[in-house]
Order: structure tokens, then sequence, then C-alpha cells
């Protein structure tokens, strides 16, 4: 039952971060801004997300996660509100920055639910908790821009999250530990920051993890970050909007990924990295194939889906096995390495595509594929050596 509430609580509560992105428009001609200065809110949603996974997600190594939980529901809930009533540009993107940094409770939860599943039963709870993240980063265009177009008003959409995330610290934090730890931690917090860096360094399935993640997001974000572009011109002549009907067409695997903890749990993540490894190749190769098709490219992009999926649970659980009383800053190094690879993987796809057309995109993408491979292989070749697993 707990771990269900987690799930949910980790859908709601993720949706915040994507609720604006379908408003923009809206947001724009009621504020009587440009799009393009309307695209900073997005912008922030990003920033914000990234400042609270490295400043915020550590603090669950020491702190009452119970007491934790709550400030930072309580906390996107006022921020929430504050958007909803935005007069302005700058109201709107302060408030949305506040509430993506005080939004990472699914990156706090995740290392608690893995923790108190224990080894054994780790993968197949980071699966279901990852499937929570996947249905509320899906279905929360929809949602909110449901929402918008019923109510006739923009605002309705956030008032209506601040209702639901609100509605989380009446239950959430009942399901969580007094502690991630049964002792506490009282380090300093910036001795608690500065131990990242040592981490990365003292273990080395993290280093592999960290760079699995990276260089798979990358790849997913390469293909994503270039879509809309290319179904805008021949032969599909879409517009913005059908894109985002790519996302329920995925919606169906992306709920099969959850199987992935499952399967790691039985064979291990470096089996679930090979097989979601062998999906993310067969995406690439059918939008270099077929790349002028329609079905191929919803094809692609399901097997894509499937492989990044499968692959950050994978990634998650091996990092969660080394836990102990640094289960949450091991999360904060795989998750802003997988941040930053995402970001690097749209940005190198963006300029690829601009010289060299949807062809730069898919061998950007395969780039990245095949970087995650070596890894793959590197990993298994290093296994034999010893591994440290002190921090």
């Amino acid at each position: 039952m707990n771990v269900l509430v987690m799930s949910v609580a980790g859908a709601v509560t993720v949706a915040n971060i994507y609720y604006p992105q379908p408003l923009l428009e809206a947001i724009a001609r009621s504020l009587d801004i440009s799009e393009n200065s309307a695209g900073l809110i997005a912008s922030a949603a990003q920033i914000g997300y990234a400042i609270g996974i490295l400043l915020i997600v550590p603090l669950a190594d020491v702190a009452r996660v119970r007491r934790l939980t709550t400030a930072l529901l309580t906390a996107t809930s006022v921020a929430l509100l504050v958007a909803a009533a935005a007069p302005n540009l700058l109201t709107l993107t302060v408030a949305t920055l506040a509430v993506s940094t005080a939004t990472v409770v699914p990156q706090v939860i995740t290392p608690v639910a893995a923790a108190m599943a224990g080894p054994q039963r780790s993968g197949q709870v980071v699966g279901l908790i990852s499937l929570g993240l996947t249905l509320g980063s899906t279905l929360s265009r929809t949602v909110s821009g449901t929402i918008s177009d019923a109510a006739g008003n923009w605002r309705a959409a956030y008032l209506v999250a601040a209702a639901l995330t609100a509605a989380l610290v009446l239950v959430l934090p009942r399901c969580m530990p007094e502690r991630l730890h049964r002792e506490g931690n009282r380090m300093p917090y910036h001795r608690l920051l500065a131990s990242l860096p040592g981490l990365l360094a003292a273990h080395r399935e993290v280093r592999l993890a960290a760079f699995l993640g990276a260089t798979v997001l990358a790849a997913y974000n390469a293909f994503w970050a270039i879509l809309s572009f290319h179904i805008a011109g021949a032969p599909f002549h879409r517009g913005a909007g059908f894109v985002g009907l790519f996302s329920l067409f995925t919606l169906p695997v992306a709920l099969m990924s959850a199987y992935a903890g499952r399967l790691n749990d039985r064979y291990g993540p470096t089996a679930v990295n090979a097989w979601a490894l062998a999906c993310i190749g067969a995406a690439f190769a059918s939008f270099g194939l077929f790349g002028h098709s329609m079905v191929a490219l919803v094809i692609g992009s399901n097997f894509l889906t499937l492989g990044t999926s499968a692959s950050q649970i994978a990634n998650q659980a091996r990092i969660f096995v080394l836990g102990g009383e640094t289960a949450a800053r091991l999360n904060t190094i795989f998750m802003l390495s997988s941040f930053a690879g995402g970001a690097i993987g749209s940005l190198a796809a963006a300029s690829a595509y601009e010289v060299h057309g949807w062809t730069g995109m898919v061998l950007t993408g395969t780039g990245f594929t095949a970087l995650t491979a070596v890894a793959l292989v590197w990993g298994l070749v290093r296994r034999a050596g010893p591994v440290a697993d002190s921090p």
C-alpha cells in the first residue's frame, strides 16, 4: 500500500514540472507577452528541478524524511497558488522556479522506497515508482490543457495542481519512515554537498550508472528535441499539437517498462541495460531507415521510450544496492548526470539537424547509443577487478 501511495505521489508531483508547457500560448495572450518570453517559464521549470536535485535531495540522507516531505509539498502548493495568481511574467517565472525546485519529492521517494523494500525487491519497487513518474509526466500536459480549456482560464490548471499537491500532505508523510537510515546522520549541510564528488570517485558502479543515464537520456532527448521540426515538414506537414499525441502513443509501452524492475531483481542491471540498449538501437534503426513513415516514427518512439525507461530503472536499482547512508546523494549524482546528458543530447541534435537534417539527428542518437554500448562492455570487463564499496 505504501508503494502505491508513493507511486501516485510521484505522478502528482512530477506533473507540476510539465503543467505549464501546453499553457504557454494562453499565458502569453493573458499576460500580453511574446511567445518567446513565455518560453522562460518552461526554462525556469527545468532549471528549478536541477537546483532542487542538487541542493535538496541530498538532505534525505540526514533529515527527518517525514518533515522534509511535508515541507516540500507545502512549499510546492504555496508556489502553485502564487503562480495561479501571478499578475505578470516575472512573478510567474519566479513561482515556477520555486515550484520545480521544491517538487523534487519523487527523487526523495525513490531511494526511500528502495531502502524500505530491501535489495531483493528494490528493482521492482523502483519500477513501480518510475511508472508513477512516467504517468505523471506523460499525462500532465493533457490534464493541464484539458482543465484550461474547460475552465477557459490557464490559472485553473495551477489551482487544481495546488489542491492535489496539498492533499498529499495528509497522506504521503504517513507512508514514509521517520528517517531514511535508522541511525541519524548529523553531517553538516555543506559537508553533505561536498561529499558528492567523493562518492562518485569511490563507487565504480555509480560512475557506470551515471554515464549510462547520461548517454541514454541524451539519445532520448535527441529524438524528442527534433521531432516537431521533422513532422512539420514534408511529407507530414503536421502542427505542433500533433507532437503531443506521441506521448499518448508511447503510454502503453511506458507502462510495460515497469516490468524492468522485476527483470532487474531476477537478472541484474547489466542484463536489463543490454536489453534496453537493443530497444534503443532498434528505435534509431527505424528512424534512419524509415524516417519518413509516420508508422515507423510511432514504432521507433515506443522502442525508444521502453529502452530509456528500462535503463533508468535498472541504473537506479544498481546504485541503491550500494545505498547505505548515501542513497539520496547517490540518486542526486545519477539524476544530475542524466539531466546533463539530456541537455547535451538536445543541443547536439539541434546542431546536427541544422546542418544535416533528419539524418543528423539519427547519427547523433546513434552516436550516444554507441557510447552506451561501449560503457556496458567496459563495465563487464572491469567487473573482474575489485569494486570500491565505501565512500
